[in-house]
Order: structure tokens, then sequence, then C-alpha cells
């Protein structure tokens, strides 16, 4: 690391601290030769998810557009805040672990519908019916069927 003050390329390391999360490093350095301090720290530099959308179009992913597509889909049920962040969680963590960093909408579609399939049937419903986009009754009944 080079010294701030006197750009020496030799410096030593005299304590390290872990964040509480555990995904930041500081360092406090001291220059061997100007001996003045300074602190770094150290980030993982995670590469930005990408979303591919129906028609072919990328963007970044965004917790708070997933956040507003579950909330609509879980108005006046009895899904709880806690339990839409565990979702969003829950999703991004498996968008996280794969290897691949561009991710179709579809498949984010499918890990939502999946956990709220589990928490709240309607909630599931609301979401499966913009998210799969049915084009008449007879799909959206189907889908109930399946539920009861």
């Amino acid at each position: 690391m080079i010294c701030l003050f006197c750009k020496n390329q030799d410096t030593e390391v005299i304590e390290t601290r872990v964040s509480e999360n555990g995904t930041v490093v500081r360092r406090r350095r001291q220059c061997v030769k100007c001996e003045k301090r300074f602190t770094t720290y150290e980030r993982v530099e995670e590469l930005p998810l990408l979303v591919v959308k129906r028609d072919g179009r990328r963007e970044r992913f965004d917790r708070e557009k997933l956040r507003r597509g579950i909330l609509r889909a879980t108005g006046k049920t009895t899904v709880t805040a806690e339990q839409i962040e565990n979702i969003i969680s829950h999703v991004e963590g498996e968008l996280k672990q794969g290897e691949e960093t561009e991710i179709e909408s579809k498949t984010i579609g499918n890990l939502v519908a999946r956990q709220l399939k589990k928490i709240d049937k309607v909630a599931y419903i609301r979401f499966a019916s913009v998210f799969r986009r049915f084009v008449d009754v007879e799909e959206f009944e189907k889908e109930v069927k399946k539920l009861l």
C-alpha cells in the first residue's frame, strides 16, 4: 500500500478489524519512512446482477422494484413486512449464489412465486397473474385448481 503522505511504497499493518457483518476489513497502517498513520478498507467487489427482461432489455437488479411488486401482490393480506423482506433477501441470496450475473426476469418471478405460495395463496395468485400474464380465465382457473 502506498503511503498517502510521502508516496513511499513500504507500509506496515498495525491493526486489523473485521466489520460486524464480516463484509469489510479495516486496516490501520503506518508508513515505514515518514511514520504517519492512515486507514484503509477492504471490500469484496461484487459484480452487479443484471435482469434480462422479456423484450431482451437489461437492467440492474433492484430490491426496491422487487419489493413494490411483492407489496402489490400482498396488499390487504396477512403477509407481514418481515415476511416480504425475508422473501426479497432469499431471492437476492439465491441469485448471488449462482454463477450467472445475468438473470432472466422469469427466474426471479419463479423464485418469488415459490416463496409466496408457501406463505399466502391469495398473494401467490395475484403475483402469478401479473408475472405469468394469464391471457384468459382458463389459465387463471388452472392455476387456482393447482392450489386446491
